[in-house]
């Protein structure tokens, strides 16, 4: 793959180079590896996890492939991923569309805890690639909680978190993977739901529940920009770092003082209005305008509209909508704008569900 430039401001000029990779390659155990006492069960674990809507990362400037962090906020909603798995005697055997993700993931879940025997995998995710859902994340979480339960849980969920943020990969066209961007925000909320806000090195500083019952519409605006792969990377190595040093102290000043107090009380008026002023600050502004200022039209629209919280998830271009009103009133809003709501549901506060089924 190319060799990407990465400026973050005038004396800030580096170069990276993507190199893909064959799955269970470059393993990193965080020094998690010892000698487990593995209990492998008959039964056939059941995972359903929910994916995320990713509000903002905090600084561009602390992670990059291959190097998780950032901090960010984000909150889990109710479209889910499954895994099953079993253990076996043989060699792992993976029904997903996207092998070569969860192939590796396997082999870093395998080294880490010392596990000689194989599993059955059937993973399915919700299918809302690339448009800011954590398809990825979520689908690669479930399963290595699933294969975790399957052999007594020798590690615990935060352990799982750490290790797979920093063994974090995506496919190539080629059937390799290559390191890829994660803030940690994905599996956190995917594991204990609600809002969650992160700080560097997938740490999880603060998690609450979000907008109870209140409903949730995603509108997926149609976009001709990429948001994976190289064009991702020069969107946020490039543009975003260069921002996030102007701002990232006042987002960060903003997502304590006036985000963290908006969730304790249950604002979620007011913590609609903390996401709008980040929309326009560091990383974030730079996300938006990659679809062009029509995406902020759309947003501001919405806003217009009543509705009590609107945001873009990640390097979008998907706009999740949070409000106490019927679909109707959405609708009526975005029809002009001939947008449509893609999803319609709610915010997931439970999180991740494991369960059995008899082997």
């Amino acid at each position: 793959m190319a060799k990407m430039m990465i400026r973050g401001g005038d004396l800030d000029l580096v170069e990276f180079e993507f190199s893909p990779f064959s799955p269970g390659e470059k393993i990193n155990t965080l020094n998690l590896k010892k000698r487990y006492e593995l209990k492998p069960v008959r039964d056939t674990i059941r995972v359903k996890a929910p994916a995320r809507i990713h509000l903002t990362v905090l600084d561009m400037n602390r992670f990059a492939p291959g190097h998780p962090g950032g901090g960010g906020v984000g909150f889990a909603v109710q479209v889910y991923c499954t895994a099953e798995v079993t253990c076996t005697s043989r060699e792992t055997e993976i029904d997903y569309n996207r092998e070569p993700i969860l192939r590796h993931f396997v082999e870093v879940f395998r080294k880490t805890v010392g596990y000689k025997g194989g599993f059955r995998i059937k993973a399915r995710d919700h299918e809302y690639k690339h448009v800011g859902m954590g398809s990825t994340s979520t689908i690669t979480i479930a399963v290595a909680n699933a294969m975790n339960t399957a052999l007594g849980s020798p590690l615990s969920r935060d352990e799982l978190r750490l290790l797979m943020g920093n063994n974090f990969v995506e496919e190539t066209s080629e059937g390799n993977v290559t390191f890829a961007f994660e803030t940690g925000v994905g599996p956190a909320v995917s594991t204990y739901g609600g809002m969650a806000i992160m700080g560097d090195e997938l740490s999880l500083v603060y998690h609450h529940p979000f907008a109870e019952g209140m409903n949730v519409y995603i509108v997926i605006p149609s976009s001709e920009i990429s948001s994976a792969g190289e064009k991702e990377f020069e969107l946020l190595m490039n543009r975003a770092r260069d921002l996030d040093y102007k701002d990232r102290e006042l987002k960060c000043y903003m997502v304590m003082m006036d985000l963290i107090p908006a969730l304790e009380r249950g604002d979620v008026k007011k913590a609609g209005d903390i996401i709008w002023e980040i929309e326009f600050r560091g990383s974030k502004r730079a996300e938006v305008s990659h679809h062009g200022f029509r995406i902020y039209q759309y947003m501001a629209k919405l806003r217009e509209s009543g509705f009590e919280f609107v945001g873009m998830s990640s390097v979008g271009p998907t706009i999740a909508v949070i409000t106490d009103k019927e679909r109707k009133a959405v609708e009526k809003a975005i029809s002009p704008l001939d947008l449509s709501i893609a999803v319609e549901t709610k915010i997931d506060n439970r999180g991740m569900v494991i369960g059995k089924r008899k082997g």
